[in-house]
């Protein structure tokens, strides 16, 4: 997951304040059926040791997205000695585990993501990771960087809760331990077709298959320990690549005008299309950010040369909004490049992330029983601009997706590192109140009218 942090100390005191966010649910909202509820505090607090086992297991071993063969078949062997009936290789390296309780009912699943990333860990940690793999080509080191880690271990220990009530759950849980969240590299085909990963390739697989609605997480440092993050509707941003080619004609840096410089012309892009966000979309109903990451052009510092190569993301969280901004970049890029006699060649893809957008009746019928199983720490927050492939399973099946603080104790949330970051850490006392969540979560639903 690309994560954008979350609210610091003084800006969520200040939207507290300003009742912007807030630690309470809803007015009107009603208590859950506490029930089956209270039951799971213990199962998971016996698990908590082992959470902390696979938790650390899985760190020291992290996997590449596509890549999560250790991974998953830990996981299989945990779903298969809890009895359930359990899928490998679902939509690559996935694995599915299906709950029957003893009782009649509906079809909910509960999802967490296996894979590491391309990053070399500086935590320097008992079990950091001395892992290395093959990323585009090249060994690159490997760290679990943005908590996957933490969400498969989350996911197994209410599993193992779940499992322990069976023949009190009036219904099926679906336990989806998903490959290639951070997105596998991607190739085309010979027909220019580009396969699926991730979400997208589980749901082809069957992995939904009468599901009627769909809960995760993920864990962060930049949320106070133990506190749960949500919002309805639009959560995360969706995301498009993007890829600009500047043509000019190359020559010798002496005489620029000789030549049609590229490099100056996609300087020029760059800059032009910081005003497509500030100048063009109407950000007071949405906000949206575009970001040029990568510059590649010319090889020696006196050749002016024939072409350069940039790119970025988009990111937006409305549909009209993402199609506008799309048309403005292709217009900023072409007209800027022709007023210096290049040609700029826009791309979006191949890897595109819809909005994560949490359905707004499951959302409010779900705060109660979060509210309680996290001791009423629940906190709305503004949207995130990171993206999320969650957002797929949502487009098939109401999903609520939400954020769990867990900084490292002692470590100022607002000034932790964050996801994605070499010494990125958590606070694994806060693995119980994830699994515990997510359990109840599922319980609730089930048990909902």
């Amino acid at each position: 997951m690309r994560l954008a942090p979350t609210p610091s100390r003084p800006l969520a005191a200040a939207l507290v304040a300003a009742g912007l966010l807030s630690l309470t649910a809803p007015a009107g909202a009603q208590a859950p059926d506490a029930a089956g509820l209270k039951n799971l505090e213990a199962a998971v607090n016996a698990a908590a040791p082992r959470m902390v086992a696979w938790r650390r297991d899985i760190h020291a071993h992290p996997e590449l997205s596509g890549q999560e063969v250790r991974t998953a078949k830990l996981v299989a062997e945990h779903l298969q000695k809890l009895g359930m009936e359990v899928q490998t290789g679902v939509g690559g390296t996935g694995v599915v585990g299906t709950l029957r309780g003893g009782l009649p009912g509906k079809v909910v699943a509960l999802r967490a993501d296996m894979d590491a990333l391309p990053v070399e860990e500086k935590t320097g940690l008992p079990f950091a990771s001395k892992q290395k793999a093959n990323y585009l080509g090249k060994e690159v080191p490997v760290m679990h960087a943005c908590g996957h880690d933490a969400h498969v271990a989350m996911l197994m220990g209410a599993a193992e809760a779940l499992a322990g009530m069976r023949a009190q759950l009036p219904g099926t849980v679906k336990f989806i331990f998903q490959p290639a969240e951070e997105g596998a590299p991607v190739v085309a085909d010979a027909s220019g077709k580009v396969p699926s990963f991730g979400a997208k390739a589980m749901i082809e697989a069957g992995a939904l298959k009468d599901v009627q609605a769909i809960y995760g997480l993920h864990i962060t440092s930049n949320l106070p320990a133990g506190v749960v993050g949500y919002r309805s509707g639009p959560l995360m941003a969706g995301s498009d690549a993007l890829t600009i080619h500047v043509d000019g004609r190359g020559g010798h840096g002496s005489a620029p005008w000789g030549a049609v410089d590229p490099i100056v012309a996609s300087s020029q892009v760059v800059l032009g299309l910081q005003t497509v966000v500030s100048r063009q979309l109407n950000i007071s109903k949405e906000p949206a950010v575009i970001t040029i990451g990568s510059i590649h052009g010319g090889t020696r510092n006196n050749i002016i040369p024939d072409g350069v190569e940039m790119q970025g993301t988009l990111r937006t969280f409305d549909e009209e909004m993402r199609e506008d901004a799309k048309k403005r970049i292709v217009t900023t890029a072409e007209s800027i490049a022709a007023s210096s006699g290049a040609k700029a060649r826009v791309s979006f893809g191949p890897v595109a992330y819809p909005v994560t957008t949490n359905h707004a009746a499951l959302t409010e019928a779900s705060l109660p029983a979060l509210r309680e199983a996290t001791g009423g720490k629940v906190m709305l927050i503004p949207k995130v601009s990171g993206s999320e492939d969650f957002s797929e399973f949502q487009k098939v099946v109401p999903g609520f997706f939400y954020f769990l603080g867990a900084p490292q104790k002692g470590q100022d949330f607002a000034k932790a590192p964050s996801n994605h970051s070499p010494l990125f850490d958590i606070d694994e006392a806060q693995l119980p109140v994830g699994a515990r969540s997510l359990a109840a979560l599922a319980v609730d639903f089930l048990q909902r009218k």
